[in-house]
């Protein structure tokens, strides 16, 4: 029985449901090889394999680092893999055995983050662009959670297209009851779930959101999310701008966010640039008419079940909200499109096919 080593110190990051769900459904579908899962020491005691032939292992080393590109070799090495997943691109790069990853998407190489150094970042994205080029050459196989991500691969790095398997994710049904928030209830919203980093585009929104504010007066915009320093600085603007109406949910519990789902008027997603785009999905999954960015991978995973809009133009992006909020026959063929639509990814279709891909990787 050969062994396969899973990276999975990103479990509790905004990769980790990818990572997540990809475990809890190997256990189910993969008998035939044993697995070793690396954990963060802080993730170790959250998660307990259901699986006999998987074993969890801690390791102390973090992404970008030199304990990752020396002690996570050597740790690797001495468990004597004879595959290798690594969820993201992070790895150490001069590992020789076998190797799978997932390429997430290039969003890092393409946007700069404001609240860095700009010196720094700057000097460690060139390193990250060496080290996509580099890691895509050096395993043995590629998955991408979209078309769009393995063609932008495969154009940025020249990397072999026969390398790329894609495997789509898949939005679960929130579990338990709907919890109102009290704030909210009663009121009409247009809702954004997530990390307010520049891609996400953010600022626009609020920007439409002054635009629709005029025809709707007592329409409110939600961004729910923890309220990190990039969200403060989106209420600092928001303020000066004299924009009223702006709810930040902070830290959000799931039935808090099913509740949202719900009895949003609709969840809007103006992201510049992803990999898979999860949240409207989710937002599918629950009910929510979506209206979405036509950037990257978007129009791919939605089809059409969302209204789009050019993430560029705020008056576009106002004007198709603004259809969704008054025309009945258009929300109503958005939700029913869209709760279809997110039934048709599957988390265990996915597992299967990185199975596939490890048997390929492995020569079985």
């Amino acid at each position: 029985m050969k062994k396969i080593v899973i990276d999975a110190r990103e479990l509790r990051t905004t990769t980790g449901r990818y990572v997540e769900r990809l475990l809890h459904y190997l256990q189910q579908v993969d008998s035939a090889h044993r697995y070793i899962v690396l954990l963060t020491p802080k993730d170790f005691d959250g998660w307990e394999p259901t699986n006999p032939n998987f074993k969890k292992v801690a390791t102390p080393y973090k992404e970008f680092t030199f304990g990752e590109q020396l002690g996570l070799r050597s740790q690797i090495t001495n468990l004597q893999a004879d595959l290798v997943f690594f969820p993201m691109v992070q790895q150490p790069v001069w590992y020789r055995g076998k190797v799978v990853t997932t390429m997430q998407d290039l969003t890092t190489i393409r946007f700069r983050n404001p609240t860095k150094n700009w010196l720094v970042f700057t000097l460690k994205r060139e390193v990250y662009k060496w080290v996509n080029k580099r890691v895509v050459k050096k395993s043995t196989l590629l998955i991408a959670p979209t078309k769009f991500v393995a063609s932008d691969v495969v154009g940025y790095t020249g990397v072999d297209p026969s390398k790329f398997t894609i495997t789509y994710e898949a939005a679960d049904y929130l579990p338990g009851e709907p919890e109102p928030i009290p704030a909210l209830k009663g009121k009409q919203f247009v809702m954004y779930l997530g990390r307010p980093l520049p891609h996400k585009n953010l600022w626009r929104f609020v920007e439409a959101y002054a635009i629709l504010k005029k025809q709707n007066p007592n329409l409110l915009l939600v961004l729910a999310g923890r309220k990190d320093i990039h969200y403060q600085n989106i209420e600092k603007r928001a303020k000066a701008a004299g924009i009223e109406g702006i709810f930040f949910t902070d830290y959000i519990s799931d039935e808090a966010l099913k509740w949202l789902y719900q009895n949003c008027a609709a969840y809007v997603f103006p992201s510049l640039s992803e990999g898979f785009g999860l949240p409207a999905l989710e937002a599918m999954r629950h009910g929510a008419p979506v209206v979405s960015s036509n950037a990257t991978c978007l129009p791919e995973v939605y089809g059409d079940a969302a209204h789009y809009f050019n993430p560029l133009d705020i008056r576009d992006m106002a004007s198709k909200i603004q259809e969704v909020l008054s025309d009945k026959k258009l929300r109503t063929s958005l939700i029913q499109k869209g709760e279809k639509r997110a039934k048709s990814y599957s988390w265990q279709r996915m597992a299967e096919q990185t199975v596939g891909v490890f048997k390929k990787a492995l020569g079985e």
